[in-house]
């Protein structure tokens, strides 16, 4: 359904500029963004995503992935069409890299018939934005984050921190926690491989953590593109001076999909990352490795406080407040 969008401004008559995101792409008239869903018609910029679901499942929460937010809890997942980044690796590229053409399989959900569902799932925590770019479908996005506060839901956020500061320090009143993609800590790598920029997503990083709200950082590594050890030193330690030290970052193992054929990241080279980054944080876990362990411990007494199998997730550490019953280390609010 074609909806009049938020975060653009008129140049001229024909003309227009969106402002949602840092590509600030100027429309003429019938043109779209770089998102492919955003477009100027009649001096209007209409979004074609709103209400236009390309998948909606019920997830565990590990699979966006959040390790430290009410882990072992079940979440309502939607996504759309379309994207803001032009990733050639991209490993969710059916429904990213096109456009919210009729033809595709889709169903169509108002934000109240989100919120029913979600309340209709026992044990279902909330709802989360994922599987495309939530920021492209903002406006749908925000309607649903809205009612779902109000009817005492949890909101999720899985992104690429492409956005701009103004639309997103609008949203975060209403999302509870952020899984943002940090694919790479040069800019060579975001103009040349994505189609955008580093700066703005560290901000966006910022952002989310001066806000207070529930952040974890994701790396998706790739042979001969972003595996080089100092830079992946040099973002670790960002993440761990700008963000915190206890900062959750997931070290994820590529494979080829979409343009990029290069052969799937080397195990030895995810797990000589993941002790780089150790120096710098206290919680390192390995994605798409399901020989790996990514149990939690407890950073004071190395209590194992989390058991994951799969996502067969049990708090076997924690007692009823969150604590270590080891030693009474503070972990979670709720588990």
């Amino acid at each position: 359904m074609n909806t009049e969008a938020q975060w653009y401004f008129p140049l001229n008559d024909e003309t227009l500029q969106c402002r949602l995101c840092p590509h600030n792409c100027i429309l003429k008239e019938g043109k779209s963004g770089i998102c492919r869903v955003r477009f100027n018609q009649e001096g209007k910029l209409l979004t074609q995503v709103y209400g236009f679901v390309s998948a909606i499942n019920f997830d565990p929460i590990e699979k966006k992935p959040l390790y430290h937010f009410y882990p072992g809890s079940t979440i309502l997942s939607i996504g759309t069409y379309g994207c803001n980044l032009r990733c050639f690796f991209c490993q969710n590229c059916g429904i990213s890299q096109t456009a919210a053409e009729p033809e595709l399989p889709r169903s169509n959900y108002t934000p109240d018939q989100i919120i029913q569902m979600a309340l209709k799932r026992p044990g279902n925590i909330g709802i989360a934005f994922t599987y495309n770019e939530p920021v492209i479908w903002y406006e749908y996005m925000y309607d649903i984050a809205r009612l779902a506060k109000k009817a005492g839901l949890k909101t999720v956020m899985v992104t690429n921190g492409f956005v701009n500061k103004e639309p997103l320090e609008a949203l975060l009143e209403y999302i509870d926690a952020f899984s943002v993609d940090l694919k790479a800590f040069n800019e060579e790598f975001y103009a040349k491989v994505t189609s955008s920029q580093l700066e703005p997503v560290k901000q966006t990083l910022k952002q989310i953590s001066l806000a207070g709200k529930h952040l974890e950082v994701v790396n998706l590594v790739i042979p001969g593109l972003n595996d080089n050890e100092t830079a992946f030193s040099a973002m670790a330690k960002w993440i761990a001076t700008e963000l915190g030290r206890e900062t959750v970052l997931h070290i994820s193992r590529y494979f080829p999909n979409y343009k990029l054929t290069t052969e799937a990241t080397p195990v030895s080279s995810i797990r000589n990352l993941k002790r780089l980054a150790e120096k710098e944080l206290s919680y390192v876990y390995t994605g798409n490795m399901h020989t790996e362990s990514s149990d939690t411990h407890c950073i004071k007494c190395n209590n194992i406080l989390i058991t994951r199998h799969s996502y067969a997730v049990s708090a076997v550490g924690l007692d009823a407040e969150g604590k270590c019953k080891v030693c009474g280390n503070f972990f979670l609010k709720k588990t």
